[in-house]
């Protein structure tokens, strides 16, 4: 596939869906804009090393058994709801900053690390993104079936990165602006956890 028109196509479809507005480029954005550049491309390694889990498990067949399992889809998405509430908790209690710090000590690059990772691992909806639309790319009769979809979903998150990180640069240039309103913080922040309550309550009931 790799010497085909097929991986052009995943590769345009991959850039546009990571530019498609959701929970992970949104969080991002606000991140960015309120903490700076550095920030968000820390949030951002992230998700996308959650992606690497989300990957694996379709290659290795555990997304396959998030839908056909009621009980391990349910507990998933019970977990994925919970941590989005409390990210939301934590945006609302979230006070308005005088000053942009764009550098992130190891404590908070680590908290940043983990918040993405859990983000992106405990929403199930993804790894049943990765089994839809990874085989569709993949040539089985060219064989390697799961080393396809392995460099398929590396490819994807390659993509994710690039966007991301220019989302991230870009969002930072408002940092500046925001400094000098704290109304304007206090509206990101309850923008950023009303964002994180209707992405919990819309994963409760998706249904695999």
């Amino acid at each position: 596939m790799f010497f085909s028109g097929a991986l052009a196509i995943f590769l345009l479809t991959s850039v546009l869906l990571a530019m498609t507005p959701g929970p992970d480029n949104l969080y991002v954005l606000t991140q960015s804009a309120l903490y700076g550049s550095k920030t968000g491309v820390i949030i951002t390694l992230g998700l996308c090393s959650g992606l690497i889990v989300h990957i694996l498990a379709v290659v290795i067949g555990i997304a396959t058994l998030l839908t056909t399992s009621p009980a391990a889809f349910l507990l998933l998405k019970v977990i994925g709801a919970s941590y989005l509430l409390y990210l939301a908790w934590r945006a609302f209690k979230a006070a308005p900053i005088s000053t942009l710090k764009d550098g992130v000590s190891l404590h908070n690059s680590i908290a940043l690390l983990r918040t993405g990772f859990l983000m992106n691992v405990s929403n199930p909806k993804v790894a049943i993104f990765f089994l839809a639309f990874l085989p569709q790319f993949v040539e089985a009769d060219k064989g390697y079936v799961s080393v396809q979809i392995l460099c398929l979903g590396l490819i994807f998150m390659a993509s994710a990165l690039l966007v991301f990180f220019v989302i991230a640069m870009s969002a930072a240039k408002l940092g500046k602006w925001l400094l000098r309103s704290a109304y304007a913080q206090n509206i990101l922040h309850t923008f950023t956890a009303v964002i994180f309550i209707l992405l919990a309550s819309r994963l409760l009931f998706i249904q695999p």
